[in-house]
């Protein structure tokens, strides 16, 4: 079980559930480890998703400045287990805070009030870390965020689309240039709310097969509705004739392209559809001044994890920045384990 050990609390800083919407933004977007899952924006996308139900958790000081933030989603699942055993709490993109002594304590602050106040709410928190945030894991590790190894593989996109593509592995650029002689498949953007349902139909296909828990189909659909007009979003379709066979979901978000969602028909793997499409987005970014392409995480070292095989091959950075969780009902989440593994042995 996590404990809080005694880190000193300024008595001047203050945790708020809501700040100016203008002034977040602004803190996110000048903040150099901001993401798209700071903003206010994929807030509003998670609040209208069935079974998801974000929070705003900020640190600030008597003039109202933000020095830290938290977005913690609370997850629950659903199926055969009741909610007390299912939700968690995810806070994607992790922690935000402003370098030096005054962010960190604010973050301090911040954290340990969150662990309090929750309590026994949510089985733990996850930290999905997309930054390197050494500097902030003294705060995270005596506050009882315990880290852990996780991967991601990022590709350096601020150079010519050729470059890019001779960076992938030798026979996935053959394979990729068979299918655009070929024009056997053709990537396409989704433009419409039918296609949003299109790459639902696929992705959730993809997820039941590997029998992991799947989001609601309305989070594509307020994705759609809340990311695509600002351009903050693509869906990605990969068909073969009249076939959608394979489908990307990417966020965009200053000078990043974030692989999030990826799903297929595996009857066309010969075809190499995902390899297309991760192609087209990676094209895409470098012609167009992007700087980053980030694959959304590539499981943990120790385990065998054929995405990351799959991801390896695109000539990317493998970097470890690790997440961090916070135990909040200890029995509870052991008994949750065992009912979820149970279910999927009977599932199989």
């Amino acid at each position: 079980m996590n404990s809080l050990r005694q880190r000193p609390i300024k008595l001047n800083t203050r945790v708020v559930h809501s700040v100016p919407t203008e002034a977040w933004r602004r803190f996110v977007l000048e903040h150099p480890q901001g993401n798209i899952f700071h903003t206010p924006e994929m807030f509003q996308v998670f609040a209208r998703t069935k079974g998801y139900r974000p929070e705003l958790w900020a640190a600030t000081d008597p003039s109202g400045q933000i020095l830290a933030l938290m977005l913690p989603v609370q997850i629950t699942l659903g199926g055969s287990l009741p909610a007390f055993l299912t939700t968690r709490a995810v806070v994607f993109g992790s922690v935000l805070c402003e370098p030096g002594a005054a962010g960190e304590d604010g973050l301090a602050v911040l954290l340990r009030t969150y662990a309090r106040e929750v309590g026994h709410k949510v089985l733990f928190t996850e930290l999905r870390n997309m930054s390197d945030l050494s500097r902030e894991q003294p705060v995270l590790n005596d506050c009882g965020f315990v880290s852990e190894d996780h991967l991601d593989y990022l590709i350096d996109l601020d150079r010519p689309s050729e470059d890019v593509f001779h960076g992938i592995a030798p026979r996935t650029r053959t394979y990729i240039r068979r299918e655009i002689r070929s024009g056997e498949v053709i990537v396409k953007e989704g433009t419409e709310a039918e296609d949003v349902a299109v790459c639902y139909g696929l992705l959730s296909r993809t997820y039941a097969a590997a029998r992991v828990p799947f989001a609601d189909r309305s989070l594509f659909e307020s994705i759609f509705d809340v990311l695509y007009p600002l351009g903050m979003v693509k869906f990605l379709i990969a068909r073969v004739g009249d076939a959608c066979v394979a489908t990307s979901v990417e966020l965009v978000y200053k000078d990043t392209i974030y692989g999030w969602y990826r799903g297929s028909n595996r009857d066309y793997a010969t075809s190499k559809p995902n390899e297309l499409l991760v192609w087209h987005a990676l094209k895409w970014g470098a012609d167009n001044g992007y700087r980053q392409y980030d694959f959304g995480g590539a499981g943990k070292p120790a385990e065998v994890y054929g995405v990351r095989d799959f991801k390896a091959k695109f000539g990317g950075s493998l970097v470890n920045y690790g997440r961090n969780s916070f135990v909040h009902a200890p029995f509870r989440l052991r008994l949750s384990r065992t009912g979820y593994e149970l279910v999927r042995r009977l599932a199989r």
